[in-house]
C-alpha cells in the first residue's frame, strides 16, 4: 500500500488509562511487545503513518491527571503530559529560563505545540530536538518510573544516539525537573532552519553564570551537528573563570565550531553548519552575558 499520511494502516491495541498505576501495569505487562506511549503523538503518529513504525500496543497518557502539572516552586517541575504551549505561557519560564522558552517558541506551529510535550521531544531522540539543548544547559533531569521503582537521569545522559535512549521497556518518563536558576546568570537559545516551523539545520543553547566581569561557569550545547546534542566542553573551558570581553567570545565561538561533527544531509551541508555554529555561538554568548547583567 502506498503511504497515506492521513490514516493508520496497521492494527494495534489502544489503551487510555486514567491513572499512573494503571499505565505502569500496562507497560510491565507488555514490556516484551512493541509498546509505545502516546502523549501528543506529533512524532509517533507521523512515523506510524509514513515509515510503518510497528506498534502492537499504544498507551495514551494524555488524560492522566498525575502527569498534568507545572510546579514553579524551587525551579520547574513539569508533568509528562503537559503540552508545550502551556509551558511557554508560564511567566517564570520566560523570565528565568529564556533558552527553554525560546526553544519551545521556535518549534513548529501553535497547533503542534498544543499537542507536543517535552518528554515526547526528548524520547524521540532527534539530534535536532529543540528543547534538548536548553534542558541540558539547565542541568535538567527526567524522572523515570516503573513497577520496579523510580530513578532520575540527566537529560544529557538520557539520549545515546539517533532515536536511542536509555529508557527501559517498562519505564515511563513522568516529569522533567529543572533546578532553580541564580539571579546572576543568563541564557539564550538560537536556531537556524529553512522556515520557522522547520527542523533545525543547527540549534544551540548557552547558559552562563557571572561573577562581576568573570564568567564563573557556563554550558554550551549544540544540536543537529552530531548523533545527539553535544556539549562544547573545550569551548566551555576557554570561557570558565575568565574575564569576559569580545575577543574571548570570538575565541570561544571558534573553538565550539571546531568541536562539532556535522554531516551533509537534505537540510544543510557540514561546512555551512560549522561556519554557522561559530556565528551563532558568538551572538548567543553576548545575549546570555547581557541577560546575566554583564557588559562588554
Amino acid at each position: 500500500m502506498s503511504t497515506n499520511t492521513k490514516i493508520l494502516t496497521q492494527e494495534f491495541e489502544y489503551f487510555a488509562p486514567k491513572t499512573l498505576e494503571e499505565t505502569l501495569g500496562l507497560l510491565c505487562k507488555y514490556k516484551d511487545k512493541n509498546t509505545k506511549i502516546l502523549a501528543g503523538g506529533t512524532d509517533l503518529l507521523v512515523k506510524m503513518k509514513t515509515i510503518n513504525l510497528n506498534v502492537d500496543y499504544l498507551i495514551n497518557i494524555k488524560d492522566i491527571s498525575e502527569l498534568n502539572f507545572i510546579n514553579t516552586d524551587g525551579g520547574l517541575k513539569i508533568g509528562a503530559a503537559v503540552p508545550l504551549s502551556h509551558i511557554e505561557r508560564v511567566g517564570k519560564v520566560k523570565e528565568k529560563y529564556p533558552a527553554l522558552y525560546e526553544g519551545i517558541k521556535s518549534m513548529a506551529a501553535i497547533a503542534i505545540r498544543n499537542m507536543a510535550t517535552i518528554p515526547g521531544n526528548i524520547c524521540n531522540a532527534s539530534p535536532a530536538g529543540d528543547t534538548i539543548p536548553p534542558l541540558i544547559v539547565y542541568s535538567a533531569e527526567l524522572k523515570l518510573v516503573s513497577k520496579r521503582g523510580e530513578r532520575t537521569v540527566q537529560v544529557e545522559d538520557f539520549i545515546t544516539g539517533v532515536g536511542k535512549t536509555i529508557i527501559k521497556a517498562d519505564e515511563l518518563v513522568t516529569q522533567v525537573n529543572i533546578p532553580e536558576i541564580n539571579n546572576n546568570s543568563g541564557s539564550a537559545f538560537s536556531k537556524k532552519s529553512r522556515v520557522k516551523a522547520d527542523i533545525a539545520k543547527i540549534n544551540l543553547a548557552i547558559w552562563l553564570e557571572r561573577d562581576g566581569n568573570f564568567c564563573k561557569y557556563c554550558k554550551i550545547v549544540l544540536g543537529s551537528v552530531f548523533i545527539k546534542a553535544v556539549r562544547a566542553k573545550k569551548a566551555e573551558d576557554l570561557l570558565r573563570e575568565q574575564i569576559v570581553n569580545d575577543d574571548l567570545f570570538i575565541k570561544v565561538a571558534k573553538k565550539a565550531s571546531e568541536e562539532i561533527k556535522p554531516i551533509d544531509d537534505v537540510r544543510s551541508i557540514a561546512e555551512y553548519r560549522t561556519d554557522l555554529a561559530q556565528v551563532m555561538v558568538e551572538d548567543s554568548l553576548k545575549l546570555a552575558w547581557g541577560r546575566a547583567g554583564g557588559e562588554l
